[in-house]
């Protein structure tokens, strides 16, 4: 690395965010950064959008952190998605979209947010079932407590 990558400035972080958020299609987010640490804020269209964002903000080198304030729509009661139809969704798109043994896994719903625990063998198992959940409908958080084996 050269001395300028060594030592970017808060300002030239937040140009690299801006950035790479715009190669992800996330245009309109507001960003911050104080001390390294990047502030996302404004609103994004679905939990997917959010979670895309997290993941390019810490693409950049030297953000030492990210905070998320970006605001994402709640999907209104009469959407026809209680907790037991989003943790059949879960279900589904873990059978369907990832490589993974599901059987090793438990998955819990409550408010619409999701919980994934279990072991597998590699970490893009891991990543591959955040994946596949963090795009349904009706969700309103996700929390990977799945581990990789050592």
């Amino acid at each position: 690395m050269t001395t300028g990558t060594m030592t970017r400035t808060d300002r030239e972080i937040r140009s690299a965010v801006r950035d790479e958020l715009a190669r992800a299609g996330l245009d309109g987010i507001g960003v911050t950064v104080d001390g390294g640490v990047v502030t996302l804020t404004g609103p994004v269209a679905d939990p997917a959008a959010r979670w895309a964002a997290e993941r390019a903000s810490h693409r950049v080198a030297r953000v030492r952190a990210v905070a998320d304030d970006l605001a994402v729509p709640t999907v209104p009661a009469d959407a026809g998605r209680n907790d037991a139809g989003l943790a059949l969704g879960v279900v589904r798109a873990l059978e369907w979209d990832a490589f993974l043994p599901v059987g090793a896994l438990r998955v819990t719903v409550a408010d619409g947010w999701v919980t994934l625990h279990g072991e597998v063998g590699w970490e893009y198992q891991r990543r591959a079932a955040e994946r596949s959940v963090a795009r349904l409908t009706g969700l309103r958080g996700l929390s990977n407590g799945i581990t990789v084996r050592q």
